[in-house]
């Protein structure tokens, strides 16, 4: 999971009834059991739903859904500063009108 130079740890996690087995660095081990009780609740909605059957393909359908909701967030992270440069611009423009109005009232 992470940097080799770090101190690994083994940490067992439990996803959907089974337990696995995850070498970590000591300092990653909070996120990992975050992402392991995500992926849990994740995979217990699906089998909740009927609509998937089969381990393998529940995982898959929970690996899915969260590589999409990761990938809407990282197009999220990159419109901020466009959005935050759009905004500066707008207002440079709005200064500068106001600036040439009240130099032609002089």
């Amino acid at each position: 999971m992470g940097d080799s130079a770090t101190k690994s740890e083994t940490v067992t996690v439990s996803i959907l009834d089974k337990e696995y087995r995850v070498a970590c660095a000591e300092d990653e081990r909070a996120e990992l059991e975050a992402s392991a009780r995500l992926l849990h609740e994740r995979m217990t909605r699906i089998r909740a739903s009927g609509s998937v059957i089969g381990l393998e393909r529940i995982a898959v359908m929970a690996a899915l859904n969260i590589a999409h909701e990761l990938i809407q967030a990282k197009a999220e992270l990159t419109r901020v500063p466009l959005e935050q440069e759009m905004l500066e611009r707008l207002q440079d423009k709005v200064q500068s009108a106001l600036s040439s109005i009240d130099t032609e009232k002089d």
